[in-house]
């Protein structure tokens, strides 16, 4: 896979402050994952962040060694502070060129630090488009990360074939719709959903 570096700083301020308007009482709601409530996509954004954050520094360990488990996503007290400070330094380190070079580990996986780059820009566009829909606020993703993620998950269809991508099946989006929704097909979610 061929990938050019992206500043993904943009897209976690855009999760920062689609976080900051969830209010306490849309925290049970669900969302487009069905394995994720709100409150378990904010947790599993926040443990992603880490784990890619170690990732990204070729920290190898126990946030780099385990998939994600969507059952033991337990958001903490303090995320409100906790998930904006995680997304900063996640940016920070992805802003090294180093991230990008050699072999990292994410998920329990072994994969070039290009393609983690690829993987958490994909984590953070398409979960900050669950948020958005499951809380009604509007989204717009940073275009460098949308066109990157689209990129990962188009490349992922065309390996896998018979209409399966990196999560599922792909949902089809018509050629000519919007990139976010194609991303979002592609990642097995309807781009139209609603809670």
């Amino acid at each position: 896979m061929d990938v050019t570096t992206v500043d993904l700083g943009p897209q976690t301020l855009i999760l920062a402050r689609l976080a900051e308007g969830i209010g306490d009482a849309q925290l049970d709601g669900p969302t487009p994952c069905p394995a994720y409530t709100v409150s378990g996509m904010l947790a599993h954004l926040l443990t992603l962040s880490l784990a890619f954050r170690d990732a990204g520094r070729k920290r190898l360990g126990p946030m780099t060694d385990g998939a994600p488990d969507p059952a033991a996503a337990a958001l903490p007290p303090g995320w409100r502070a906790e998930l904006p400070k995680a997304l900063e330094e996640l940016a920070a380190v992805w802003r090294e060129p180093a991230a990008w070079d050699g072999m990292t580990r994410a998920g329990g996986l072994d994969l070039p630090g290009a393609v983690a780059g690829a993987v958490v820009a994909d984590e953070l566009v398409v979960h900050g488009w669950d948020l958005a829909r499951a809380t009604g606020q509007g989204y717009a993703p940073d275009e460098a990360a949308l066109r990157l993620a689209h990129g990962l998950l188009e490349g992922a269809a065309a390996e896998t074939g018979e209409g399966r991508g990196m999560f599922g099946p792909v949902v089809a989006v018509p050629e000519g719709a919007p990139l976010l929704d194609r991303t979002v097909g592609l990642s097995g979610r309807t781009p139209d959903w609603r809670p």
